[in-house]
């Protein structure tokens, strides 16, 4: 069993943090998103995995994960460039699968729980293809699935005006190598793109033995700054264990917090859950629930809550800063005037208030 990671995409609705990088690095309670994609098929005991590449920054993604070595797997890089879709990327991986089932995974997504008990469904029920569902409000922005009166699964349908079903196709997706007879019939869609549910289609329509699951847990497509947001929060709020090794100097701790070494909190109050990155410096600050700082960040004299704060970053006098999203290397600083604020700001960006 193999895997790929999806790791292209143009990332226009999380601009301007992807100018700088690939939306799938952005980290939710410091770690990459698609980290957690890497470490879900890792755990589900698949360790051969290739990465398909896009044209923002690439080089960032190799910097990341290298050869796979100290995530416990083995990475192949493969260059998809402009984004074409994913049955495109998909195709693109043929020789890296051979004969092998395989799992895409779209590397911005993010399940409660994982995959691997959908992997085991997959292989327990030999099928060709397998999918997540998940029940959504509004079904028009994904792929939607179609059942007959059995609830048997005869159609999926890329962004339908009129849903067939409430049933959102998901981020992950269970493949025999008979998808790739069917992504070489393919034509673009009226986007412009080789859509993987014409594929699927295909293959329902060929009389390939498509099978589904349906989702109860969260289920996250990390497409927008509020899904950054909000996703940071749930996996502070579910994975975040007390865990201080920084130095903690007249300063109170309430809650669910992690500190990482050679951090210094001076005469500040840090809320749980958050979590707090290496050679950090908080000082006279609040920091509340649900906020993320990396590595080699200095606040001062300022209040932080609900936010997330990547590497290098200078926050200094701002009185209340929430609901924002920093990118890395910029400068929030305060002189006079504002007191609420929120901000999405990309990397290197520098505001004086």
């Amino acid at each position: 069993m193999k895997g790929i990671i999806l790791h292209g995409g143009a990332g226009t609705r999380l601009r301007p943090l992807t100018f700088t990088g690939p939306k799938q690095l952005i980290p939710v309670a410091n770690k990459p998103i698609s980290q957690y994609v890497l470490e879900d098929l890792r755990d589900s005991g698949i360790k051969d995995i290739a990465i398909v590449l896009g044209n923002i920054y690439p080089e960032k993604v190799i910097n990341h994960y290298g050869d796979g070595t100290k995530f416990g797997v083995k990475i192949t890089y493969i260059h998809q460039g402009e984004p074409k879709g994913i049955a495109h990327a998909v195709g693109l991986c043929e020789d890296f699968v051979g004969e092998d089932d395989f799992v895409v995974y779209l590397g911005d997504n993010l399940f409660q729980n994982g995959i691997r008990k959908y992997l085991e469904e997959f292989l327990k029920g030999d099928y060709d293809c397998y999918i997540i569902l998940k029940e959504v409000e509004d079904p028009t922005r994904f792929g939607v699935a179609k059942f007959d009166s059995n609830g048997r699964l005869v159609d999926v349908v890329e962004k339908p005006k009129q849903p067939p079903s409430n049933y959102a196709i998901t981020g992950a997706y269970f493949f025999k190598p008979v998808v790739f007879d069917m992504i070489r019939q393919l034509k673009p869609s009226w986007r412009g793109e080789y859509e993987i549910t014409d594929a699927i289609r295909l293959m329902i329509q060929n009389g390939c033995k498509v099978g589904y699951g349906i989702h109860e847990g969260w289920w996250f497509d990390t497409g927008k700054k509020d899904d950054i947001l909000f996703v940071n929060s749930v996996i502070l709020d579910e994975r975040i264990k007390p865990d201080i090794r920084g130095e903690i100097i007249d300063s109170r701790i309430n809650g669910r917090v992690a500190i990482d070494e050679g951090t210094r909190v001076i005469k500040s109050i840090i809320r749980g859950p958050c979590i707090i990155g290496k050679n950090c410096r908080i000082e006279n600050s609040y920091i509340g629930p649900y906020t993320s700082i990396g590595d080699n960040t200095e606040i001062v004299d300022s209040s932080i809550e609900y936010s997330v704060v990547l590497d290098h970053v200078l926050i200094k006098g701002v009185k209340r800063l929430e609901e924002s999203i920093i990118g890395s290397n910029a400068k929030i600083l305060k002189e006079t005037g504002m007191d609420n604020i929120r901000i999405h700001i990309g990397d290197y960006s520098e505001i004086i208030l």
